[in-house]
């Protein structure tokens, strides 16, 4: 058998050729099949469309993706810039019911004793140093307002007093300040005393009571009033009451330290009265 195939080999290898050249043609002319070359290209080229066919796919989802995820981005942006509006518009409407809060209760305590006109004011600033303890607003000249203008807080309690305008701002000299100087008045006794500021006590929040009356007793809580002795400040405001009672360096003058009953450091509003009259 092997001599057979060795002898006869080349006949057999033409045979087969010619078998399949035989069957392409059949195939071709029957339409069953690819030809061997179209069969062989397509043997080939297949595995490089299905390489294309793959990449292709995994492109397109992978923009899809990148698509999904920047209009979730876009869509995220658009809602935090939603929020952040909501968030401004609760804080308008916080602080404008807060001010109408003010208006109220300010409005429901006007004292009796005397007319006014007020100016209603936002504090801007706050200076609190060594030598001055002061706030800013934000009305001034161009609103009426004036040097020596009292400045009051919601409840009607002694802020302080106008010491420098500008046009549309001005400078209050808060009661703690070392330059206040006006006609204070024990409330309880009905005494007369000098309401100062001090240096000292300016670092403290604090202010002190001169000039007491001889023989007065103060009690600590005893509540001081401006006295509207002069005529240049209204009567009646409370400008805070009795910490304790000290006596000077020399030891032959009693003073009171007094605490603010408004709360300097807190204040967002103040009203400045422009003008008054005591009623009789």
């Amino acid at each position: 058998m092997k001599d057979f195939f060795r002898n006869n080999g080349g006949l057999i290898l033409i045979a087969a050729i010619l078998l399949a050249l035989v069957t392409a043609v059949v195939s071709a002319l029957l339409g069953g099949g690819a030809n061997p070359l179209a069969n062989l290209a397509g043997i080939v080229t297949t595995p490089i469309r299905n390489g294309i066919n793959a990449v292709t796919s995994w492109a397109e989802e992978r923009y899809n993706d990148t698509f999904e995820v920047e209009q979730m981005k876009e869509q995220l942006e658009q809602a935090l810039q939603r929020v952040a509006e909501l968030e401004a518009m609760e804080r308008q409407y916080e602080a404008a019911l807060q001010e109408n809060e003010r208006l109220r209760s300010f409005a429901e305590l006007r004292p009796s004793s005397f007319e006014f006109d007020p100016e209603s004011a936002t504090v801007t600033a706050r200076s609190t140093t060594n030598w001055d303890a002061t706030l800013t607003i934000s009305k001034g000249s161009s609103m009426g307002i004036e040097v020596d203008d009292v400045v009051v807080d919601q409840y009607w309690n002694l802020v302080g007093v106008v010491a420098e305008v500008g046009e549309n701002w001005a400078t209050v000299r808060t009661l703690v300040d070392a330059a206040t100087e006006l006609g204070g008045q024990i409330a309880r006794t009905g005494g007369a005393a000098i309401l100062e500021g001090d240096f000292a006590l300016m670092g403290e929040g604090k202010l002190k009571l001169t000039y007491l009356p001889e023989n007065t007793e103060l009690i600590s809580g005893d509540l001081v009033t401006t006295s509207g002795r002069g005529g240049v400040y209204p009567p009646g405001l409370a400008a805070g009451y009795v910490e304790e009672v000290r006596t000077d360096a020399s030891g032959m003058n009693r003073y009171a330290v007094i605490v603010p009953q408004t709360d300097l450091g807190g204040l967002q509003q103040v009203f400045v009265i422009k003008d008054f009259e005591v009623v009789e």
